[in-house]
């Protein structure tokens, strides 16, 4: 039988993504669109970690089902690490990717490619029903800001976010290899691994 594994999002890409990971493990997983009865988790912390926590254990208690909760962004070494945990809303309220990208670029006029450095953070929680915290894990991606989006893969800042070694963004790469190098990939692939040891140890009963 497969396990239920709920993710605390409704970001329908951020679904598919996870769910190749996670499915070859014998795991169902799916999105908080698909619960009528999920809750708006307010994401007031002031870390990826703390955010991540919020949106797993709140609604893991709320749903009374497993919840991976995940908080990710991208932090510019030029802008003191901004946008931060406020990456999906860099530009206020209604913020768009496109809108995000745009406000990125004009805060970046004028700074240099070599001074563009940037990564992204991935923090990722699992909570039990019951709201407890059985799993955590962080992984990172470093690159460059580019002066101009290219590429329509990814989502969010992807088009403008370079891997220096690959000379593509994030909108570029190959999927296949973009699930090698990025910071979610990173921290789930970690996450995979906790949760198939909770499997084993029997603390995720059928």
């Amino acid at each position: 039988m497969s396990r239920l594994l709920i993710l605390g999002t409704r970001n329908r890409k951020k679904l598919v993504e996870l769910a190749e990971l996670f499915e070859p493990h014998g795991f169902h997983v799916k999105a908080l669109d698909e619960f009528p009865q999920a809750i708006e988790v307010e994401e007031s912390g002031d870390t990826f970690a703390a955010n991540a926590a919020l949106k797993a254990t709140v609604q893991a208690r709320h749903l009374k089902q497993w919840v991976l909760g995940e908080d990710s962004g991208l932090c510019v070494d030029a802008l003191g690490g901004a946008p931060g945990v406020r990456s999906a809303r860099f530009s206020g309220n209604g913020a768009t990717d496109a809108t995000n990208n745009a406000l990125l670029l004009a805060k970046l006029e004028g700074v240099p490619l070599e001074k563009r450095t940037a990564h992204y953070v991935c923090h990722a929680t699992l909570s039990d029903p019951s709201g407890e915290i059985r799993a955590e894990s962080e992984d990172y991606c470093r690159g460059r800001i580019l002066r101009a989006e290219s590429g329509r893969g990814g989502f969010g800042y992807d088009p403008l976010f370079e891997v220096v070694e690959y000379h593509q963004t994030f909108g570029e790469l190959n999927p296949a290899v973009k699930w090698v190098v990025s910071h979610r990939a990173r921290a789930i692939r970690a996450m995979v691994r906790q949760i198939l040891a909770l499997v084993r140890d029997g603390q995720w009963p059928q």
